[in-house]
């Protein structure tokens, strides 16, 4: 006998939920816009945002290189976003605006990232996603990649979201 699998239901945000998410990311976390980080894309499973080059990021002005501090916060917010969509989805039954109160304790307490090439490019991509999501600690794995999608920098981090 052969035993059918089902696969997971598929949890889409609605976009009352991605428009709080955005606001709360883009525009009330004032380092965030110093990094130009923008998402561009919201899943329970797995988040994406881009960075844009600019002369204020520059950590090495005879290469025009990212700076380390810039790639590592970047990382870090996307792990705490990874989180936060990971934290939306378990609350589905709840109204949107309600599940984005949640995140007020939310806060990194570990972060480890590995740089493997230089950041030089137009642009990057971050994403992130959440191997664990505990009833206090989260941990993450994100990814740092220039515009041709090479993998640049790597990271692992734990929030504490109680």
């Amino acid at each position: 006998m052969s035993k059918s699998v089902s696969a997971a239901p598929v949890i889409e945000f609605e976009e009352e939920f991605v428009a709080g998410l955005k606001s709360i990311f883009e525009e009330k976390i004032p380092f965030n816009q110093v990094l130009g980080l923008k998402i561009t894309s919201l899943k329970p499973e797995r988040v994406v945002g881009r960075i844009t080059m600019k002369n204020e990021l520059i950590g090495h002005y005879g290469h025009n290189r990212v700076h380390g501090g810039v790639i590592s916060a970047g990382l870090d917010a996307m792990g705490g976003l990874a989180v936060m969509a990971a934290i939306g989805a378990r609350h589905m039954d709840e109204p949107p605006l309600q599940r984005l109160y949640r995140f007020g304790k939310l806060g990194t307490i570990d972060l480890r990232i590995d740089y493997l090439r230089p950041g030089i490019g137009e642009h990057f991509e971050l994403r992130a996603e959440v191997l664990r999501l505990g009833s206090r600690v989260a941990t993450t794995r994100m990814e740092f990649l220039g515009a041709d999608g090479k993998l640049l920098s790597s990271g692992a981090a734990a929030y504490i979201v109680s």
